[in-house]
């Protein structure tokens, strides 16, 4: 069986502008096998959001090929890939995307809604996903009753309550303070050195770059051979 999770040939990215293309992705092949911790870095507007958008399939791409834990992306209905979505991938988001008046362990359950699962196995799962974090103690806590380091917390149990294949991050600290930001990146750490998750983190922090086990660049719009910064990094 192929280690593979992320397999990607010439993959772009093209958004219409008025009367003009902008390319926000070109030709771009990367592979990440199973187990892998890895950071994009580059300057805004690189193209490291666009290519983790597509590999989590919120979108879709212009050409080139694409194949996520096995499956081509490019063939999948919307139906079929939220599901898809659903099984495999956790995200995490910079701006924590958790919805106000629900708790914590109630935003944690949202995946699981799409799931088999009854009420009961639901409240279980979202309250090992918010142990495994460290927030046992705040199932019931709205968003607004915690901390921004909590708040990720949360967002982080959210993604992996369905046990995922792969975890994507996009620049998970990039609201949160130092402490809070080393928390959250030891805690996905955690997850991919003891649970084996595979991981992908966009993020401009070399700091939060350093938990990584490998670092891949972009450059307008471009992904740069393994070990090749922008000029100006």
């Amino acid at each position: 069986m192929s280690n593979v999770v992320i397999e990607t040939r010439q993959l772009t990215k093209e958004f219409v502008r008025g009367e003009s293309k902008v390319v926000a992705l070109k030709d771009a092949n990367i592979t990440i096998e199973k187990g892998e911790f890895v950071a994009l870095m580059g300057p805004s507007g690189s193209g490291k959001s666009t290519l983790l958008h597509l590999i989590a399939a919120m979108d879709r791409a212009t050409g080139g090929e694409i194949r996520v834990l096995g499956e081509d992306l490019r063939k999948l209905s919307d139906g079929d890939i939220a599901r898809w979505r659903n099984a495999h991938v956790g995200f995490v988001f910079q701006s924590f995307n958790l919805i106000p008046v629900l708790s914590a362990w109630e935003n944690v359950e949202l995946p699981l809604k799409l799931t088999k699962l009854g009420k009961a196995a639901r409240l279980d799962h979202a309250k090992k996903a918010l142990e495994l974090v460290g927030l046992g103690d705040r199932l019931d806590h709205t968003p607004r009753q915690l901390s921004g380091g909590q708040e990720q917390r949360v967002a982080i149990a959210r993604a992996i309550v369905t046990d995922p294949d792969l975890i994507l991050a996009d620049e998970p600290t990039g609201n949160l303070d130092a402490n809070s930001a080393r928390d959250a990146l030891d805690l996905l750490g955690r997850l991919n050195r003891e649970f084996g998750k595979t991981i992908v983190m966009v993020t401009h922090d070399p700091h939060a770059a350093k938990s990584a086990s490998k670092v891949r660049y972009l450059e307008k719009g471009e992904l740069l051979p393994i070990g090749q910064k922008p000029e100006d990094w």
